[in-house]
């Protein structure tokens, strides 16, 4: 179908969160496709809704899996999500790097939760439940936070979100109305 821009930092969007998905017709499936094709395009793991400027409340994801050895792929609409206990502690460097499309080929350590599920509907309303380990935790995590208006870099402490904000003021990001193409554009280009 067709590849969409992604927001940045500092959209809207990205910082309220999302309606529940109510109407499940052809163009969600349009939307949904566009998710899918944006998301590979960008070289993701995961893509909420509200990152394409769409406010409503689903994400696809294509992420690697540990338990199983491979990618697990889908859509989840209206997701609902449970985890085990958020480290209180400074994310480790080494461990716990988390990125995000809509803060382009920035990575910063992450504090997230180990395992996490997240139960919903798929593109035919048919009850689904996606739950996972380590990165696929924290993917679920990560585009969950978003439709809730929460980008990742919200979560980070000390010297992690100051980093950040340095980085976002560098890039001249945090302000409506910026986005990126990544049917042109790499993120590090951004």
């Amino acid at each position: 179908m067709a590849v969409r821009p992604i927001r940045i930092i500092g959209d809207p969007v990205l910082h309220t969160p999302t309606r529940p998905v109510e109407t499940f017709d052809g163009e969600l499936k349009a939307l949904v496709v566009d998710m899918f094709d944006t998301m590979a395009a960008a070289e993701g793991v995961g893509l909420a809704a509200n990152q394409v400027g769409v406010d409503l409340r689903l994400f696809v994801y294509d992420c690697p899996d540990e338990q199983i050895r491979a990618n697990v792929r889908g859509v989840v609409i209206n997701p609902v999500l449970e985890t085990s206990e958020r480290p209180e502690t400074m994310p480790d460097p080494d461990d716990d790097d988390e990125g995000c499309l809509s803060v382009p080929a920035e990575v910063f350590p992450t504090g997230r939760a180990d395992w996490a599920r997240v139960t919903g509907v798929d593109l035919d309303g048919t009850p689904v439940v996606v739950e996972g380990h380590g990165f696929l935790a924290r993917c679920l995590q990560h585009e969950t936070d978003h439709l809730d208006g929460i980008i990742y870099v919200d979560r980070l402490v000390g010297r992690n979100l100051r980093a950040a904000r340095k980085a976002v003021r560098r890039n001249g990001w945090g302000v409506p109305g910026l986005e990126w193409d990544p049917s042109t554009q790499q993120a590090e280009d951004v």
